[in-house]
């Protein structure tokens, strides 16, 4: 997955558990992965911790088994892929919780007016967040070459380590340049970091898990519910607030880094939201008789 699919490193830690948890439930029932039925397997998914996923896990749980055995079958381990029969469960598409306009603005506001070098560096992730819609681990792993020099523009590495470029906003490049001064106090001394938003922990910069407390925390401070609030809703906001102001779907696609822009289309909410105030606007037949 890593060599030939580019994938990224959150996802190959996510199949390399569901693979784990496999091969547990492999030994438990005295099976291997040259012998397991497809009705063990259904069995396996149908059990524990499996019966109360979400169905969007449950299908990747199901995908993860699916790669392996037709990895099997690739390396002549096995003759035929039990899994083969086996549907996905219905995973339904949910719009994506989004917050408003005003309330990002609270956030922001609320993040600004905090004291101290970690509401500096809160407030520039958070700019940087909703100016460019990445993705948190884009985000928190951001080299501090990205950024290095004055300029009005980031060049993000994502997913499958393809590069985009992302325009910067006027209040994204002041919240970093106040940042930068304050930097070099999240480092050990004497010693540089590779990193925008380095850490003295082990991945080197601040995980993704500590900046979405961060986040849950802000939301509080300013009024709102923390269920609402997290770095995935904000890259939401990004996308839905440029489609509602004009935005077509595939700059979106290409700002959020999707690599297919049916993956952006759960933002047609939006769209047609828009559309359908156009028309009532602007269609001569939609305004009563006598009217402007």
């Amino acid at each position: 997955m890593s060599a030939e699919r580019g994938a990224a490193r959150n996802t190959i830690e996510a199949y390399e558990r569901d693979l784990s948890a496999y091969h547990d439930f492999l030994k438990r029932c005295g099976a291997d992965a040259r012998s397991v039925s497809t009705d063990d397997i259904r069995n396996y998914l149908s059990q524990g911790v499996n019966r109360t996923a979400s169905p969007s896990t449950a299908a990747r749980r199901l995908s993860s088994l699916r790669q392996y055995h037709r990895f099997l079958v690739s390396e002549g381990i096995r003759n035929e892929d039990p899994t083969r029969i086996i549907d996905s469960p219905r995973q339904g598409r949910a719009l994506p919780k989004v917050l408003s306009v005003e309330e990002v603005s609270l956030l922001l506001e609320k993040a600004q007016g905090g004291s101290g070098r970690d509401a500096v560096r809160l407030s520039a992730m958070l700019e940087l967040l909703y100016a460019t819609g990445m993705r948190v681990s884009e985000l928190v792993s951001l080299p501090y070459a990205a950024c290095a020099r004055e300029r009005d523009f980031l060049i993000i590495r994502g997913k499958g380590d393809k590069e985009r470029l992302v325009p910067l906003s006027t209040p994204a490049i002041e919240a970093l340049g106040t940042y930068k001064l304050v930097r070099c106090q999240f480092m050990n001394e004497r010693e540089d970091s590779l990193y925008l938003f380095p850490s003295r922990g082990a991945e080197g910069y601040l995980t993704r898990q500590r900046f979405g407390q961060m986040l849950k925390q802000l939301a509080v401070d300013a009024g709102l519910d923390p269920k609402k609030v997290s770095p995935h809703v904000l890259r939401h906001a990004f996308a839905s607030h440029l489609l509602a102001n004009g935005a077509d779907l595939r700059s979106v696609q290409k700002l959020l880094g999707h690599a297919d822009i049916s993956t952006t289309q759960i933002y047609t909410h939006v769209l047609k939201a828009r559309l359908k105030s156009l028309v009532k606007d602007a269609h001569p037949l939609s305004k009563p008789p006598g009217g402007n």
